[in-house]
């Protein structure tokens, strides 16, 4: 069995021209998603976003929580053509790499337990369950808790 490889990708922070884009990729991924102005607030409060384009393409995007000497990643999407191609995990290494470099030693996530994908790409990348948010995200039927993820960078 061969290796899949890792997709040439080029990683650049997020600026408030990029959020419309931003946005309506956002729309495209999620039954809830985050709004333009979660994304505005987000940079105004200094927040790490970034954008990773493939081919001039915006293919997935960030946004991050610097404290102290942990991040909290607060979104990571892949859009919905580009998923299950090796972009997320490329994504989260160039992440894991920025915040080593900034001092980070550990990266939290929260993740829905709908999303299973989500937390098998999480597992695979080292992330350990640590807790649960009761009733923390909107849901079809009233809220979904949260799963509190971290790894030790």
């Amino acid at each position: 069995m061969s290796a899949v490889p890792k997709p040439r990708l080029e990683f650049q922070l997020m600026e408030i021209a990029d959020l419309e884009a931003v946005a309506a990729a956002e729309q495209r991924i999620y039954p809830f998603p985050w709004t333009h102005g979660n994304f505005a607030d987000s940079l105004a409060a200094g927040y790490r976003c970034w954008l990773c384009y493939q081919n001039d393409f915006m293919v997935a995007y960030a946004v991050v929580m610097e404290v102290l000497e942990e991040v909290h990643l607060l979104n990571i999407s892949v859009v919905p053509e580009r998923q299950r191609s090796g972009v997320g995990g490329a994504f989260f290494e160039y992440l894991f790499e920025d915040a080593r470099s900034r001092g980070a030693n550990r990266m939290l996530l929260e993740v829905r337990p709908s999303n299973e994908s989500g937390r098998a790409l999480y597992r695979r990348y080292g992330f350990t369950v640590i807790g649960h948010r009761r009733d923390y995200y909107p849901a079809a039927h009233g809220r979904e808790h949260a799963i509190v993820m971290l790894l030790d960078l």
